[in-house]
């Protein structure tokens, strides 16, 4: 897997700074940039966003020609808390359907966000959604967008895997074309992120009513975000982990496409967790036994709670465990301690905390989130002073299996990274991203790395499927 690390968000090595004029007078001829790049290195400190943007006229198509037209006018927003959570939640709904649905996109986890101070200007995340209303202002669609004033390289901790300098909460590793924007001279903050802020989880992010208009006003919306990104003249904008479907779209429209890879498990309507093991190979069903009855041994018992099973207590001993882990592995707590209060009063049965207890004390915790048809791992942490063997693989992939089983789940997305998530049965599936570049130069030379970055990704899941924990003929 060393293999996967050395390929995922690496930029060819000519675009890296250097103290050799030569080296970097050479990569201009090579990559055919000319001195355009170079310039103020300073990071400009952008304003509030003072950018109008166009209103537009929907007609109807097809079957629905006789429609009246619908005028639609966009405006940006800086906080979620100027639309309303059911206008809102209605657009998120509409654009995963029932059966998808998307817990990180609803305004109670975006508010949480916001209003605990975890994503906001001051943090590097500048709230800059879009909303496009009708004439009697209707929210008819929504995009969660923020400008990203910043970045902070941290140590990230997703589900029990470490990973030094990432971009604070990104999780599409874009650093090293900051790094080359800055060699030439230029600089690549601020730039628009389209996402769910610390969440590397899949999902729509034109957020569009079921209208006869639908299609329309997503391009108009697509068109929003360029036109805006031109107009407040950052070097970007960032779509990332948006659906399948919506990266076709905005290839379309001349975004460049990247991809990634995450580890899911899969639900094969399994009746317990002892008929999932009987689809491990057998080193693996033996090694997944062995871990469990380690923590079966150490006087420690697992409890799942949700909703008003969980207490301000347990949020206030959570944060701890999350502290803890930021603290030792040279992070910085994006998240504050009142996010995860208000995460849990917000979205009630939704939120998932599986707890380790030894005796009356809490030692360790794994925060999931249930959405319509998958459970979504997000954090782990667990007691300072204390070391329990094979706790965070229990707490974190078996005591998830075991619930999404319970709950008739298809899927459990147990985070970002994590090859060890793959004898444990977790195999890999694609992610998205799309990136618009507003210098043409520049996105030429990135295209050019997008197409090898996304060859070797293809080539690692290809090894790992074919030489995976599954008995053959299990996917």
């Amino acid at each position: 897997m060393a293999l996967l690390r050395h390929f995922l968000g690496q930029f060819p090595s000519h675009f890296a700074k250097s103290s050799s004029r030569q080296v970097v007078e050479t990569a201009v001829q090579e990559s055919k940039i000319s001195a355009l790049f170079w310039g103020s290195k300073k990071s400009v400190e952008p304003k509030e966003l003072n950018v109008s943007l166009q209103d537009s006229i929907l007609t109807g198509g097809g079957l629905e020609k006789q429609i009246s037209p619908k005028k639609i006018s966009l405006s940006i927003i800086s906080s979620i808390s100027e639309v309303s959570s059911n206008e809102w939640d209605a657009c998120n709904l509409d654009a995963t359907g029932p059966d998808k649905f998307n817990p990180f996109l609803t305004h109670a986890f975006l508010s949480s966000l916001e209003e605990s101070r975890s994503a906001v200007k001051e943090t590097g995340w500048m709230p800059s959604h879009i909303v496009a209303k009708d004439e009697t202002d209707n929210v008819l669609g929504v995009v969660p967008l923020y400008l990203k004033r910043f970045c902070i390289c941290y140590a990230v901790h997703t589900a029990n895997f470490y990973l030094p300098s990432i971009p604070m909460g990104e999780f599409v590793f874009d650093h090293s074309w900051a790094d080359a924007y800055y060699g030439f001279g230029s600089r690549y903050y601020p730039k628009f992120q389209c996402c769910v802020p610390f969440t590397p989880v899949t999902g729509p992010r034109i957020l569009v009513r079921n209208t006869p208009f639908r299609d329309q006003l997503f391009d108009v919306l697509v068109s929003a975000l360029k036109d805006l990104a031109a107009k407040s003249q950052v070097s970007s904008l960032h779509i990332t982990f948006p659906t399948e479907k919506e990266w076709h779209s905005l290839k379309e429209k001349g975004f460049l496409q990247r991809i990634g890879m995450q580890y899911h498990w899969k639900n094969h309507n399994y009746k317990n967790f002892d008929e999932f093991l009987m689809d491990m190979k057998q080193s693996k069903r033996k090694n997944i036994r062995q871990e469990r009855k380690k923590v079966s041994t150490q006087n420690l018992n697992m409890k799942r709670l949700r909703g008003y099973e969980i207490k301000a207590r347990h949020w206030d001993t959570f944060y701890s465990f999350y502290r803890n882990t930021t603290d030792n592995k040279w992070g910085t707590p994006y998240l504050t301690r009142d996010f995860f209060h208000n995460l849990g009063s917000k979205m009630g049965d939704q939120v998932l905390l599986v707890v380790a207890e030894e005796g009356d004390e809490l030692v360790a915790g794994a925060l999931n989130i249930i959405g319509g048809d998958t459970l979504f791992g997000r954090l782990w942490g667990c007691h300072p002073k204390a070391y329990y063997p094979s706790l965070h693989f229990e707490a974190c992939y078996y005591q998830a299996i075991e619930a999404a089983i319970e709950l008739n789940l298809n899927t459990v997305e147990a985070g970002a990274q994590g090859e060890h998530k793959i004898q444990r049965g977790y195999l890999p599936v694609m992610t998205y991203s799309c990136h618009y570049l507003i210098d043409e130069a520049f996105r030429k030379v990135i295209e050019e790395f997008l197409v090898r970055e996304s060859n070797q990704v293809k080539l690692v899941m290809k090894l790992i499927r074919d030489s995976g924990p599954l008995k053959e003929g299990v996917q």
